[in-house]
């Protein structure tokens, strides 16, 4: 299977927290999947602890690699820049990853992230989903001496959103 590819400092294992949510389902392909990952606005109608949603640079509505943007998620005003937007083809997993921030470079609340999706068709029509991000900063400390891990329980929230709708979709 296919795995992320991670930049520079922001390797798992080396970083201040990461987290991991995988799921494989059957009715539902990548092509499927990647309208509702691309498009920003679409995060909050299925995953709530998105909102606050914009795309800046008259970009958009879609993200692609370089396209700024701003959401609100786990309580933090969150910039991110789209580094990889790769849509599904046939034998190929579609890709999408940003680095996001929160606070002031070199301030005490400093938050880098870098959250990526992978999701490729599998055989017998079903698809993979795997969603990783790794953090840094103080907020990522804070966030990894939790129990339960929010990051994890709140990304597990995304990925069933995100299928739900997929799957609702297919069904009409």
């Amino acid at each position: 299977m296919s795995d992320i590819i991670w930049p520079e400092g922001f390797v798992p294992g080396f970083t201040d927290n990461f987290c991991s949510n995988e799921v494989i389902v059957e009715g539902v392909s990548a092509a499927d999947i990647w309208p509702l990952l691309v498009m920003p606005s679409r995060w909050p109608t299925y995953y709530s602890n998105a909102a606050d949603v914009k795309i800046y640079e008259d970009a958009g509505p879609a993200l692609d690699a370089g396209v700024r943007f701003f959401f609100t998620t786990f309580g933090f005003p969150i910039e991110g820049r789209c580094l990889e937007c790769v849509p599904p083809i046939p034998g190929q997993p579609a890709r999408i990853a940003w680095h996001g921030w929160s606070g002031e470079e070199g301030a005490s609340d400093r938050m880098d992230v870098h959250h990526a999706w992978l999701i490729e068709d599998l055989s017998a029509n079903r698809v993979r989903i795997l969603t990783q991000e790794t953090q840094n900063g103080e907020p990522a400390k804070d966030l990894a001496r939790q129990v339960p891990n929010p990051m994890i329980n709140g990304h597990q929230e995304w990925l069933d959103g995100l299928v739900a709708t997929a799957s609702a979709a297919t069904q009409r």
